[in-house]
């Protein structure tokens, strides 16, 4: 009597058609995924912007005016300062660069402050333009 013969495994044709079709979906979701990051980076930085200025208005109503730098936040020998006004040091933005203070401010604003995007310099384009927040 015949044994039947059982199959272990896949041919080589199946395992080609199964890499296609994981290639061919890796290249659908991938650009839409990497596209997701780049915007989550940059709500990131406009939520850290805005804790930020929430720190900064206190320090402004505690103090008088707004500091001269964002070190301030955490320490000062200035009568009245009842910091720190921030719970730990200030964070880089997402891409790794320091936020831009500056006080006065640009146009006539209190302050200024900014991140340069994913490229750390100023102007540009998408993920290397620049987040304002005044």
């Amino acid at each position: 009597m015949k044994r039947a013969q059982t199959r272990n495994g896949f041919t080589l044709i199946e395992l080609l058609i199964v890499i296609v079709i994981l290639g061919l979906l890796a290249s659908l979701v991938a650009p839409q995924m990497f596209s997701k990051v780049d915007s989550s980076m940059i709500k990131t930085a406009e939520t850290q912007m805005k804790m930020l200025e929430t720190s900064l208005n206190t320090y402004r109503l505690d103090m008088g005016s707004y500091p001269e730098s964002l070190d301030e936040l955490l320490a000062s020998e200035k009568p009245n300062w009842q910091g720190p006004y921030f719970p730990k040091e200030v964070p880089p933005d997402p891409w790794g660069n320091e936020y831009v203070y500056r006080m006065p401010g640009d146009d006539g604003a209190p302050y200024t402050l900014l991140s340069y995007g994913a490229d750390g310099q100023a102007g540009g384009e998408e993920n290397n333009a620049d987040i304002i927040h005044k």
